[in-house]
């Protein structure tokens, strides 16, 4: 079983980047997946999810209306699109599959000018 997440970096206050995450080993058409982030010093928090079908999403208040998940079930992949970006959302950012216990290495996000 494998989950990695690419595209993180260096990006500007205002700017965008899109989280990849390609996954192997498990059925994964058939689960959830879920997108986190851990910031230094802090909890990690969910990000977003997105059901198996892709047909229902859900967001952190923070993030709500700046990201958008969304899942390739043709290609074991899925993404989370983020704009207007902000030095709060710093953080490695991980995707998972949470009802197999499933969890990428992460991919480190930082907002700065």
């Amino acid at each position: 079983v494998q989950l990695v997440e690419s595209g993180g970096g260096l990006v500007q206050p205002g700017g965008s980047l899109r989280l990849s995450c390609a996954a192997s080993g498990f059925t994964f058409r058939i689960y959830s997946m879920r997108w986190y982030r851990q910031a230094p010093g802090k909890e990690r928090e969910l990000v977003a999810g997105i059901t198996s079908g892709g047909g229902s999403t859900n967001y952190a208040d923070s993030v709500k209306g700046r990201f958008i998940i969304s899942r390739d079930n043709f290609a074991n992949m899925v993404y989370l699109k983020m704009n207007a970006l902000k030095p709060e959302d710093t953080a490695v950012y991980y995707c998972c599959a949470i009802e197999r216990g499933y969890w990428g290495q992460g991919t480190q996000v930082t907002v700065s000018s």
